[in-house]
Parts: C-alpha cells; sequence; structure tokens
C-alpha cells in the first residue's frame, strides 16, 4: 500500500509543523478550567461550587484547597458506586456505560474505571500524538505501509443490565476509527477470544500472514508471542516470519528485564518506544529517541495533573495518601524528585491517586519516567527502596555475570527479630544464589543512602531465591491472570505474598 504510507506520513509531517502552546502549566489550567466547566452541574460539581470555580480564570488553586485527594476506596465508595448503578450525573455528566476493569497491584479485588465517550477520545487522541511522534525517529513511508498487532486484553464485555466491564483495551478497540482498524491486528474474532491460550494459538496460526512491523503489548506476553511463532514455524527468529517488524511500543513495566531476551528473538535489535497509558487515562508517550526512554505528558487532552512528592512528610509507611498532603503542579516540580500522580480526567476522577510514582528527567520538556507504586515499595525500617531501585540492582547484576532474568519479586521478612529482604528471581540457567546476592545487595547500598544505613543495622539479611522465569508465568496463569495488561506485582506484600507463597509451597510438594 504505498499510497497510504505516503499519505501517513506526509499527514505526520504536516502536523509536526503546526504551533503548539509553550506553557505546558497554561495548557493545565485551560483543561481544568474545560473539566470543571463540563461537570459543574453533576453531584460531584454541586458539592464542591464548580460553578463558582467555573468563572475564576485561574482556579488551580482554589480547586486543590476545595477537593480532597481521593485513592480508588474512598472515591468508589463517595461517588463512583453510584455510577456503577446506574445513578447519572454523580461525577461526570450522564450515565457512565462502561468502567473498566482494572486489579492494578492493588490488595483489593478488581477496580471499576468509569470510562465514559469523552474519555474515549482522549485516548483516540493520545494514540493519534504518539503516532504522530514517529517523525522524530525518521521511519519511511514503508514503515507505515506494515501493519500493527496489538496484543492486548478481550473485547468481549460483561453487561449486568445497566453498564458494561471489561479490558480498557477491549472498551476502546470498538471505537476506534476506521481508517486505523483498517490496518491494525489481529482483527475482531481473535480479539474477542477471552482464554489467553486460545487467543495466543489464533495469533501463531495468523502470523504467517501479516506484516508486522509495529507491535504493541507488555513484555512479558510478547515475548511468549515471539517464543511460539518461532517454535510453531521451526524459524531462527521472529523476522524470518515479520520481516519488517523493526518497532516495539511497550508500557505497563519497565522494559531493561526482558530486553535483552526479546532482542535475541530478533533478527536485529527492536526500536523500543515507551508509552504510559493506565485505565485512567493516557498520560504520557517517548517523543523523541532518549538514553532514559522518557516519556512526555500529555498536557492538553482533558486531563489535569498534580504530584505529590513521595515522602513521609505525605504517605504513611504502608504507602497511604495522608490526608495533609501537599500536591504540585507541573509549574513548582522539579527534577530528581520522586512523586506520586493525581489525576483529574473527563471520567469523573477527581484528584484521583493512580498509584504509580514517577520522577522528572526533564521538567522543561515535561519529561518523565515511572519509577514504581506507592505500595510497592520496601521500607521496613526506613531503607525506602523503590521499584526502580530494583529494577537497577537487578539490571546491573545481570549484565554483570552474563544472566537474563525476566520476572522477579521482592518480599519483606522478620529475620532473628530484626528484618531481611527476600528476592525470587527468574533465571533459566545455573547460577550461584550467594553470587546473585552479593551484587544485588552492593548496587542497593550504591542507589540508595538509606539503604546502605540500615543494612549496617536493623536490616540484616539479603535472601536469594532462584526460580525458573515459567514459575511466574505459572502463578499468574493459576490466577486467572494471563495475557492482556496482566503483570507480575514487584514487590508482595498481604494477599498476594500469601497466595505467591502457596503457590510455591504447593509447587514444591508435588
Amino acid at each position: 500500500m504505498p499510497i497510504l504510507g505516503s499519505i501517513i506520513k506526509g499527514a505526520i509531517n504536516i502536523r509536526s509543523k503546526i504551533p503548539t502552546l509553550k506553557s505546558t502549566y497554561s495548557q493545565q489550567q485551560r483543561q481544568l478550567k474545560k473539566l470543571i466547566h463540563k461537570a459543574q452541574f453533576t453531584s460531584f460539581g454541586k458539592k464542591y461550587n464548580f460553578s463558582d470555580m467555573d468563572l475564576m480564570s485561574d482556579p488551580v488553586e482554589y480547586f486543590q484547597k476545595t477537593v480532597p485527594i481521593y485513592d480508588y476506596q474512598s472515591i468508589f465508595d463517595s461517588w463512583w458506586h453510584r455510577s456503577l448503578k446506574g445513578e447519572k450525573d454523580v461525577c461526570w455528566p450522564g450515565k457512565i456505560k462502561y468502567f473498566a476493569l482494572s486489579s492494578g497491584t492493588s490488595e483489593s479485588s478488581s477496580k471499576h474505571i468509569p470510562v465514559t465517550k469523552d474519555f474515549i477520545k482522549t485516548i483516540h487522541k493520545g494514540t493519534l500524538k504518539q503516532i504522530l511522534s514517529t517523525r522524530n525517529f525518521n521511519f519511511t513511508k514503508e514503515q507505515y505501509e506494515t501493519e500493527i498487532l496489538f496484543v492486548g486484553g478481550s473485547t468481549n464485555l460483561s453487561y449486568n443490565g445497566t453498564n458494561f466491564s471489561g479490558d480498557l483495551s477491549g472498551i476502546t478497540t470498538g471505537t476506534q476509527p476506521r481508517w486505523f482498524q483498517n490496518f491494525t491486528l489481529p482483527g475482531p474474532e481473535i480479539r474477542s477470544i477471552e482464554n489467553w491460550e486460545k487467543k495466543l494459538d489464533a495469533i501463531v496460526k495468523n502470523a504467517k500472514n501479516w506484516d508486522v512491523g509495529f507491535i504493541c503489548g507488555v513484555p512479558a506476553w510478547i515475548q511468549i508471542v515471539f517464543e511460539r511463532i518461532i517454535k510453531y514455524y521451526n524459524v531462527k527468529n521472529i523476522n524470518d516470519i515479520w520481516p519488517n517488524l523493526s518497532v516495539y511500543v511497550h508500557g505497563g513495566v519497565a522494559i531493561h528485564p526482558y530486553k535483552e531476551s526479546i532482542n535475541n528473538l530478533c533478527a536485529k535489535p527492536l526500536i523500543y518506544l515507551d508509552t504510559y497509558l493506565a485505565s485512567e487515562g493516557f498520560i504520557a508517550y517517548q517523543e523523541r529517541p532518549n538514553d532514559e526512554q522518557a516519556m512526555k505528558l500529555i498536557t492538553d487532552n482533558k486531563m489535569f495533573l498534580e504530584f505529590v512528592p513521595f515522602n513521609e512528610d505525605n504517605f504513611d509507611l504502608e504507602g497511604n495518601i495522608k490526608p495533609t498532603a501537599k500536591a504540585f503542579t507541573l509549574n513548582d516540580v522539579s527534577e530528581k524528585v520522586e512523586y506520586a500522580l493525581l489525576i483529574t480526567n473527563s471520567s469523573g476522577a477527581w484528584r484521583y491517586l493512580i498509584g504509580d510514582t514517577i520522577r522528572f528527567t526533564n521538567v522543561q520538556r515535561s519529561e518523565i519516567i515511572i519509577t514504581g507504586r506507592t505500595k510497592h515499595f520496601l521500607s521496613l525500617c526506613g531503607e525506602h527502596l523503590s521499584v526502580d531501585n530494583m529494577n537497577q540492582a537487578l539490571k546491573l547484576t545481570t549484565n554483570e555475570l552474563g544472566i537474563i532474568s525476566n520476572e522477579y519479586c521482592v518480599v519483606g521478612e522478620r529475620y532473628q527479630g530484626l528484618f531481611a529482604h527476600h528476592w525470587y528471581i527468574g533465571v533459566d540457567k545455573n547460577v550461584d544464589e550467594n553470587v546473585v546476592k552479593e551484587r544485588i545487595d552492593n548496587h542497593l547500598k550504591k542507589l540508595n543512602d538509606d539503604y546502605a544505613v540500615e543494612r549496617q543495622h536493623a536490616l540484616k539479611e539479603v535472601l536469594i531465591t532462584i526460580l525458573p522465569n515459567q514459575t511466574f508465568i505459572d502463578f499468574l496463569a493459576s490466577k486467572n491472570k494471563l495475557g492482556g495488561q496482566s503483570k507480575f506485582p514487584r514487590v508482595l506484600k498481604g494477599k498476594h505474598l500469601n497466595e505467591w507463597l502457596a503457590f510455591l509451597n504447593n509447587k514444591n510438594n508435588n
């Protein structure tokens, strides 16, 4: 389709010349005013006097003073449960027809996140922005003639008589522009398959008929897709089937634990583009090549963002936000500070703590990286160990030892009256656990001063258990969490920890 490739590339070049507002804060002011104006006559808007805020030239300060910060449980118990029962005009005008199911990495059962038509439009706009940003990667028009494969959740939705619920990808897929659906895979029949194994089989059997140039999905499942295709067709690498595959758009977890093993399945290294698409919004995307794969925040797409320093002043030891927490806007953030993200969006999320932590790599460009989760960190005795610290330590260790680890998790334990960190690491070859322990421990001491101090005091030991990578996949399968956006939590606590330990115990006894 040479004409299509030329048209798309031409459109991208034209759009790149259209000027945009330089001030991201001005964009954010404008978005908040739009959201407040639209929701002023809802129950939420009436309670917090949105009609008064709508008259203000800059409502940001008053909005932050008036509207409290919500986590999922507090906003669901106070507001969203009414929308789920079919009540209209609760937090957003009209009835909520769709709810995205998101278990995330929380301790609770599936979350019901409201999804409106206005919100779906923002997803489409974010997708278009990322497509347009590919001009910075100098793709040829031939690259745009290839097909895009999305490895995601099922498009089949559950209906309870009042609203539909399911994966966000299932909700948004049917509403994609027709021009976009025409060159995206795997097609409606395969997308609708709920069983992951059956869906995977269908993708594998049809792979030979597709000209995939772009692939999108969670890293663990993309690797499995590649491995299954290579085995099924008895070829050396994935490019024997898809010679034009060159771009991988990923998100959800840090890519570097998977990068080497995915590249080993290709004839040439892929171009990796990071994206930040959550059930609460299309938040950021990688706009340009950069070593950190930092992503640009989307500041002009019916979403208002706030940033709460992730420290003991604002969060308790369990990662719960304090009532006195102070939130900053884009005008006030700094680099090298870890922030928890608050979102206000066009589905009725207001100052909503989504549970992710981020760090700005470039404030001027509004570029960030995801560093972890507010409840996925370890601070048993003041070590303040983040998922980003863990990722970096494991990456350095595996590089030094020449091993590949796709999956891992860390558990905090009582140990000889004090504390220990227990690492469960997926490695598919023999490796000395003591060597792994020494390397990880030393790297963490360099990466985190608090950790280094506590290793001399209350944090008495680091324990290492090496497991096959398949063990982590089998655990997800046991919880019916294969495929889609499911991923293995990096820190296990509470219910998830008990399930993991029971699973390992049962596996050892069989």
